[in-house]
This record gives C-alpha cells, structure tokens and sequence, in this order.
C-alpha cells in the first residue's frame, strides 16, 4: 500500500527523498542549529548541503545571528507554487494525450472498428494492459472476479494501492474465487481497505470496467487459463458492460468485513461475521473448513448452531438472516 507521508510523497513538488527527510526534521525541531540538526539526521548524505539547497529553494529560513539557527517555511506557502506548477504540467500532459488519442482514432476509418475494439494476446501482455488500466483510473474500478488467474493470487496489493489513492473499487465475486486457495483471506484484506464486494453464485465473465471508459475482458482458450483479452472503448459496448455490472450488483449478496480477521496461514478461530461470509458465498461445509482451517465436524456444529440460534431452515437463509442483522 502506498504511503501518502512516504519518501516519495512530495516528489511532485520537486523533492527528493532526502530533501523531504531534511525538511520534515527542520519541522520537527524549529529554531535548531546545524549541529543540533545533525545529531538527528541518520543520512549517509551531508545534511549541510541538502539544508542549503532547500534554503535556496525557499523551503528553510536562518536567521542572522552567530548560531544560525534554521526555521521551515510554512509548507502551504513553500509548496503551493511547486504543487500548482506540477498540476499545470499535469494539466497539459492530460490535454496532449487527449489530442494523441484522438489522432489514433481518427488514423483510420472508425467504422472498421480497429481502434474501438482492440485484442492483446499473451498473458504477460493482458496483465501489462489490465495494470496500466488500472492505475490511469481517476475514479472507479468495477470488476467481475472469477477463476481461472492471470497469475497466480496475490494481486491484493496492486487493489489496496489503488483504495489508498481514493479510487473507489467495487467486485463482484464469484462463489469459486472465495473458495479458491488464499481467497477469503485476500477478500477480508481488501474489504478492510475499502472495497465493496458482494458474491454470486456464479458469473458470466471475467471484467474489468475502467471509469466506464475502458473495459477488459479476459478471453479463455482453455478452461484452466487465459491467454488473450479484448480490450474495449467503444462508447456503446461500454455502456452495455456496466448496465451488465450494475445489474449482478443489484442480485449480489454483500461482503462485509469480519470483527477479526486472521492471518494468512494461522489457524482461525471460529468468526461468525467469517462463517456467515462463507455461507453466503455458497460454499459447502468442506469448502468452509479448508478456509477456515477447522476441522470438518467442528464447522457443521456451528453451522448448525447459527441456524438454530436464528430460526433458519437452510445454511444460505441463515447466512442472510445473519447479514441482515448485522446491518441493523
């Protein structure tokens, strides 16, 4: 997961790593000398040099007395102009990519349907387009979760970077991806960073919708991979993808995130906000033990246990019963 205070945080405003450590001390200790400055920095750089430079910069102020002591400017202040110069270059970058996207679509005849519809064959190739999809989005992911993998699972960390960064993501899962090896546990992951997630049975295809302007749509040529995709940005297939999307949306049961998630590996205690998750994914007792790390009696007992406790017939009617009370 990124971090919005790391050492590249404000590589925007023209800082390097170094030249944030330097001016976060400075915060941290205002007033100080450089001596006092040093026994703090831990650097193999000079600090005096990087101090200068961030002086020069109108980052750091010194007063005019024999210690010369070192204050930081306000960083609203110091920071505006490098931030609004970055967002101006940002800003023409984006309009320079609209009139180089325009120009591809337009190098040929549109109705031939070449630049709308595109295929990418190779699974290094799709999981390549599918990344630099998902880290051009500016607002939503909508994705249709299903085996068979890409790569192997493991993916969580590329979802959680985007939910740090504000994008909102939405899944829809199949039954067999929480049932997967490792599945439930990268589900509770990326439910505690943010994502919406609900669980079908079944579902028709795998997707990945961009922003509503770009779609993936990873194609199987054998049932256990996938070896090319279609990639698409035709306006109307668009919109025919998402009116898809939003009607499982509506059908699926909803995820949510367990009191105590475990790691992954340990042996899980028995969680019932995990158990009714499992049971509303529609996974058989067996299935739920492997996940759990429980032993197969042991899962039925409380299984039973929650049907009983809620007067429910069936193990997927007490799973809604239970969901239902928990939004309450």
């Amino acid at each position: 997961m990124s971090d919005a205070t790391g050492p590249d945080s404000l590589a925007a405003a023209g800082l390097d790593p170094n030249e944030v450590a330097a001016y976060e001390l400075i915060i941290t200790r205002p007033s100080s000398t450089m001596p006092q400055l040093a026994t703090s920095w831990t650097r193999p750089v000079p600090l005096a040099s990087i101090v200068a430079m961030l002086e020069a910069r109108g980052f750091v102020t010194r007063d005019d007395g024999t210690e010369r002591r070192y204050a930081a400017v306000d960083p609203e202040i110091a920071l505006d102009s490098p931030l609004a110069d970055y967002e101006g270059r940002l800003r023409r970058a984006r309009e320079h990519v609209a009139d180089l996207a325009q120009r591809y679509r337009s190098r040929s005849n549109v109705d031939d349907g070449a630049t709308l519809v595109e295929v990418v064959a190779g699974q290094r190739a799709v999981m390549q387009r599918i990344t630099q999809l998902q880290f051009g989005a500016r607002e939503e992911i909508c994705c249709l979760d299903k085996p068979p993998y890409l790569d192997a699972p493991g993916t969580a960390a590329t979802d959680l970077e985007l939910l740090d960064r504000g994008i909102e993501c939405r899944t829809i899962y199949e039954r067999a991806s929480v049932e997967h090896p490792g599945g439930l546990h990268e589900v509770e992951q990326l439910l505690a960073g943010g994502q919406q997630a609900r669980v079908l049975p079944s579902i028709p295809m795998k997707l990945y919708l961009v922003d509503r302007r770009h779609a993936v749509l990873p194609l199987q040529r054998e049932p256990a991979s996938v070896e090319s995709a279609v990639i698409v940005h035709a306006p109307a297939l668009l919109a025919a993808l998402s009116t898809l999307f939003e009607g499982l949306w509506e059908r699926a049961l909803p995820m949510h995130m367990p009191a105590t998630p475990v790691q992954a590996g340990r042996r899980a205690s028995v969680d019932e906000h995990r158990l009714i998750t499992l049971l509303l994914s529609g996974l058989t007792d067996e299935a739920i033990a492997r996940q759990l790390a429980l032993g197969y009696r042991t899962v039925q007992r409380h299984i039973a246990g929650l049907m009983s406790k809620l007067g429910a017939h069936t193990r997927f009617q007490a799973g809604v019963q239970a969901a239902l009370n928990q939004q309450d």
